[in-house]
């Protein structure tokens, strides 16, 4: 199997007006991998998102996602390819006048033509993936915020995308929650063989669900490389602001086990094609 990134972005710029926010960015994300970003506000990881997930288009510098630059498809193009990514939002964007179900229906009824019969069965097989399957006729408004998000991540799955963003995952919840969602996201890793980018300030959540972590600071990529990498790295400004987060070296140690992901990519391409 060949070792070529499933996610390489080269030298990236993004201007808006007058105004530079991500300065020659270079990231690689291996497939099946989670790609951690991490850094303060304003450093520049919502617009580095919307650019993954090819919303906006770079200034300069390419993003290339299984050898093809997508930065350079034109709009026919760039929608189809739209569909090999999925994004979990940090307040779900959930619609609270749709049950859940419908939320989960929406992009298949939006973005393809599939009938009815077999968009329920891709929705229903999701939640129950997602251990919310009871929830369908409920609404939003009616479930817990973990429900919700685990109704979140059916609908980012229910496209089969093969790279998923999750932006700030466990921001506003609870300690115990907040690991449970960790488990969530490597639960959609082993399962799905995704390749995931999550942008956090969680440092326990980081450093436990990351195979790579790159830190941001005012668009620059100033470090990446594995957890242990990243703590050691010797760059003030990343000492700093891992160790105002309270995280340790000893937190290595409690990682949990991982499947390889070069096990997970190889399953991933197995899939039956859509």
């Amino acid at each position: 199997m060949s070792d070529e990134p499933h996610v390489r972005v080269e030298r990236l710029v993004k201007v808006y007006g007058d105004r530079t926010v991500l300065h020659g960015v270079d990231l690689t994300i291996g497939r099946a991998e989670t790609l951690v970003i991490i850094g303060g506000s304003g450093a520049g990881k919502s617009t580095l998102v919307r650019h993954l997930i090819a919303l906006e288009r770079p200034t300069s510098g390419r993003i290339v996602v299984d050898g093809v630059d997508v930065s350079a498809l034109n709009d026919v193009e760039l929608n189809k390819a739209r569909r090999r990514f999925g994004m979990v939002f940090q307040k779900y964007a959930l619609f609270d006048s749709m049950t859940n179900y419908d939320n989960v229906a929406f992009p298949l009824r939006e973005q393809t033509k599939l009938p009815e019969k077999e968009i329920r069965e891709r929705v229903m097989a999701k939640l129950k993936d997602l251990g919310v399957e009871h929830a369908a006729k409920l609404t939003p408004a009616q479930i817990s915020g973990g429900m919700a998000k685990r109704v979140g991540i059916a609908r980012a799955l229910v496209m089969e995308p093969e790279l998923l963003i999750y932006d700030e995952p466990t921001s506003g919840l609870d300690p115990v929650t907040s690991r449970t969602v960790d488990d969530l996201i490597e639960e959609m890793r082993e399962k799905f063989g995704v390749t995931s980018v999550v942008i956090t300030h969680d440092m326990v959540s980081a450093f436990d669900i990351a195979d790579q972590i790159a830190m941001l600071i005012k668009g620059v990529v100033v470090a990446q490389g594995t957890p242990a990498e990243v703590l050691a790295v010797d760059h003030a400004d990343v000492q700093r602001f891992i160790g105002s987060s309270g995280v340790e070296s000893s937190r290595l140690a409690q990682r949990r086990p991982r499947r390889d992901a070069r096990e997970l990519a190889a399953l991933a391409r197995a899939r039956t094609p859509r």
